[in-house]
């Protein structure tokens, strides 16, 4: 069993699980575009799904992400592409996903984006 994207016009609209020996003719049955799409891959890197670190064999990560509805799939990249979150943020080329101007703080507290003033502001805990 695996996880298909429905492409259509460019966007993920659906993910489906398919037994692989039944694919290739729910392909030819459907008129939107079929891509598989792994599970396990965030930022072009395949994690072990029982340890959560990542997988010795890199050549199960596949097409940068794990597809999502309202996902766009880029055929030049053969890359899913997540929405992007905030107009400021930039497209990674090389995880195909979106970096903020200025990093996430790394000092252990939550914190949310702030496009207006494009920058992280503490989540105040209660």
């Amino acid at each position: 069993m695996s996880h298909y994207a429905k492409i259509s016009n460019g966007k993920v609209i659906k993910v489906i699980v398919i037994d692989d020996a039944l694919a290739p003719s729910y392909r030819s049955a459907t008129p939107s575009k079929l891509v598989k799409t792994s599970y396990n891959t965030r930022g072009g890197v395949h994690y072990d799904p029982n340890t959560g670190q990542p997988s010795a064999d890199q050549s199960k990560a596949l097409r940068k992400n794990y597809a999502g509805i309202g996902y766009q799939y880029d055929q030049q990249r053969d890359a899913f592409i997540p929405p992007q979150p905030y107009p400021s943020w930039t497209l990674n080329e090389e995880t195909c996903l979106w970096d903020s101007p200025v990093p996430y703080p790394t000092d252990g507290e939550m914190y949310i984006w702030n496009e207006e003033t494009t920058s992280w502001d503490l989540i105040p805990s209660e």
